[in-house]
């Protein structure tokens, strides 16, 4: 199954809406193009069983529409969801190391981060404290890849991880925006594994759920 095969088998979907909940889907919330067709943010091809997941953007949301592709028998879609936005990293902060202090203790380089006393945006609030963030997987995809994805950047400096934690009260953070189209938004879940791999490196995790976009008719 090549790329092509399976851009073409998603985007065929979108204009044919064989399945229903293309059509409810597409009657309520409508899909990013250029030059006429439909701009796909990432092509999922990490599953053993050889499925794929073409991630297409809404227009005016976070969340996506999420179309899986698969080769056994035949080549052809198995599966369509509204695929949550996640955002899932490790973040520590404290109120007397600044910037430059917390990236000293670990080797890990991180994705954002800003000092005490810095400017918030485009406002007139500054930031209380100083804080570093870690998010090696921004992309689109499922809550449990990017908690195993994080883990395994982690794990690569436990020790500074730990130093973070003791010295900044370093926790993963978990911000996630459901498509609220009936009010069954879905939830994420943590394994066995995953416990165990948080605890060794002595984490907490914290949730931010929230529900946007249009309900179904």
């Amino acid at each position: 199954m090549t790329e092509q095969e399976i851009i073409e088998a998603a985007t065929q979907e979108i204009d044919l809406k064989s399945w229903g909940v293309t059509e409810q889907f597409l009657k309520i919330h409508s899909l990013v193009f250029q030059d006429g067709k439909p701009i796909i943010t990432r092509i999922d091809r990490d599953y053993p069983d050889g499925s794929a997941i073409v991630y297409f953007p809404v227009h005016g949301e976070k969340f996506h529409l999420a179309i899986t592709v698969a080769a056994n028998p035949i080549l052809s879609v198995i599966g369509i969801e509204a695929q949550p936005y996640t955002s899932v990293y490790f973040q520590a902060s404290s109120d007397t190391l600044d910037l430059g202090q917390l990236s000293a203790l670990t080797q890990l380089k991180p994705t954002s981060g800003w000092n005490k006393g810095e400017k918030r945006g485009l406002g007139s609030a500054f930031h209380r404290v100083s804080c570093i963030r870690f998010e090696p997987n921004p992309e689109p995809d499922a809550f449990e890849d990017k908690m195993g994805k994080l883990l395994k950047y982690l794990e690569s400096d436990a020790e500074g991880v730990k130093r973070l934690v003791v010295a900044a009260e370093g926790y993963i953070q978990a911000a996630m925006i459901f498509h609220n189209g009936n009010t069954m938004l879905g939830g994420a879940a943590i394994g066995k594994e995953t416990l165990k791999r948080m605890a060794d490196l002595d984490l907490a995790i914290d949730f931010d759920l929230y529900a946007e976009g249009k309900f179904y008719r």
